[in-house]
Formats: C-alpha cells, sequence, structure tokens
C-alpha cells in the first residue's frame, strides 16, 4: 500500500528532509534521476511540482523552473507517469505531488485519485486550496489511500489547531507569510508558530518557505520534525539545466547536487 511508504518514512528517527524538484525541470529524463539522485542524498519524501503558469504562492526561482518545463511540454498527467519509472529505477521513498487547484481541476479530482493511486504517489498538495474548502478532496484521497498534506501559516492559534488537528503524512508549516523563496533569515515568530503547531499536531511536522541554508536546516531540526527545501535546491538544479539536459554531462551535474544536499542535511 503507497500508505505504509508514508508511515515509515515520517516514523523514522531521522528528521525528515523533503526537497521539492518541478516535474520536467529541465527534462522528464532528468527529473527522474533527481528523484534518485535525492533519495541517495538523504530525502525522507519527495515534493514533486505540477509546472503551471500562474503559481500564486512561488516567488521567482520555482516560477522560473515551471516555465523551463512547460517549455517543455511538461503536465499534471505527464508528471504522474514519470513516478512509476521513478520506481522501476528504484525510488522508495513517498511521492507528493505539490499542484495548484485548476490543474487539478481540469485533470479531475476523482480521476487524479485513482490515477496516482495506481502509478505509486502516496499523497497530495494543494497550496491556493483554503483548508475550509478541502473536505471533498480529503475524503477521496483518503479513500485512496493517498495523505492529503495540509498547509498551516500563522494565522490565528484555533484555526492552525484545527488543521493540524486534520492532516495527514506529515504537516506542513509554513515558516513566514508570503511566496517562497531562499531567505537569509527567518521570521524569529516562527519558533512560536512551530510550538503551537507542533503540540497541536498527531503527526510529524515540517517546515518550508525559506529553508535554504546548512545553519537554517539545523536550527528549524530543533523546532519541528523535518524540513522542506525547494527554493535552494530549484535554484542549483537551473544553474546546472545545460548540464542536467545533456545525457553526458549529468551524472556530474547530478553528485554536485548531491553533495549540495549533503552539506545542507549533514549540519
Amino acid at each position: 500500500m503507497a500508505n505504509k511508504r508514508m508511515e515509515l518514512a515520517t516514523q523514522s528517527d531521522t528528521p525528515l528532509f523533503i526537497p521539492f524538484i518541478t516535474a520536467g525541470d529541465p527534462t522528464a529524463e532528468a527529473t527522474i534521476d533527481l528523484a534518485l539522485c535525492l533519495e541517495e542524498a538523504g530525502a525522507s519524501i519527495l515534493e514533486l511540482g505540477i509546472p503551471y503558469s500562474d503559481p500564486l504562492a512561488d516567488g521567482p526561482t520555482i516560477q522560473a523552473a515551471s516555465k523551463r518545463a512547460l517549455r517543455g511540454g511538461m503536465s499534471l498527467e505527464k508528471a504522474l507517469k514519470l513516478v512509476p519509472e521513478m520506481r522501476e529505477r528504484g525510488l522508495t521513498i513517498p511521492v507528493i505531488i505539490f499542484t495548484y487547484f485548476n490543474p487539478l481541476l481540469q485533470y479531475g479530482e476523482e480521476r487524479f485519485a485513482e490515477q496516482a493511486a495506481k502509478l505509486g504517489i502516496d499523497g497530495l498538495l494543494v497550496p491556493d486550496l483554503p483548508f475550509e474548502e478541502s473536505d471533498s478532496l480529503a475524503i477521496l484521497c483518503e479513500k485512496k489511500d493517498l495523505s492529503f498534506i495540509s498547509l498551516v501559516a500563522p494565522t490565528s492559534k484555533q484555526r492552525m489547531i484545527k488543521i493540524a488537528e486534520r492532516s495527514k503524512g506529515f504537516l506542513y508549516c509554513v515558516s513566514s507569510l508570503g511566496v517562497t523563496g531562499a531567505r537569509n533569515e527567518l521570521d524569529p515568530r516562527v519558533y512560536d508558530f512551530l510550538k503551537t503547531v507542533r503540540e497541536a499536531s498527531h503527526i510529524p511536522t515540517a517546515v518550508g518557505f525559506g529553508i535554504s541554508t546548512a545553519e537554517q536546516v539545523k536550527v528549524m531540526r530543533e523546532h519541528a520534525d523535518g524540513v522542506v527545501v525547494g527554493s535552494a535546491l530549484v535554484t542549483e538544479i537551473g544553474a546546472r539545466e545545460q548540464e542536467l539536459t545533456n545525457k553526458e554531462t549529468r551524472p556530474d551535474a547530478l553528485e554536485e547536487i548531491k553533495r549540495f544536499v549533503s552539506s545542507l542535511i549533514s549540519s
């Protein structure tokens, strides 16, 4: 069962490390190799982002990755089909699909849940779907043994607790209001927020949005059960676009990315 992978990942004594990559950035083949590379580097769970032309929660780094992927013809359906190829090549960690609601709506929510379960996908995260409007999708996911990952931001304490109580898999804590992107400093108010959420949550908490340095990873691990790293990793991928696109130079580029990830999580 797909959910068994999530249980194993989230019940481990090792702090969660959850990298985000954009499907199709820079190519479909490179995405598969990147997934395997990230597992080798120590990833606990993979967030596979679906490129979208209007990514409201994403800053310029991930917007640029979406543009690269869309230019290559990537879509939600094609991204889903990458996962069984990853599994055939040996990927064992859970894969969470990170998509905006519009592509999901166009694809069909029931169709998505059915396909995701068949293709070895373990969960779904929809950043622009308000918690109050997510019941039907959460129920669809539960029926197919998919973890519906909730985002919780530093808003009212009552709402934070409500989201924490209903979450599945792991709880994605947004370190600050605003869009994704690497940050030199995190808002000091994040620590009280993480304490409140962690006390209310029955599942592990992972903090993301702006986590981009080894020092930030180290600090956040003291306040949450894991970290999500997106923009900093996507920047490294973007800087090696040509090398990752070329099959001959891809192995060296993957090694460089692996070293970058290892430097983040070995602190």
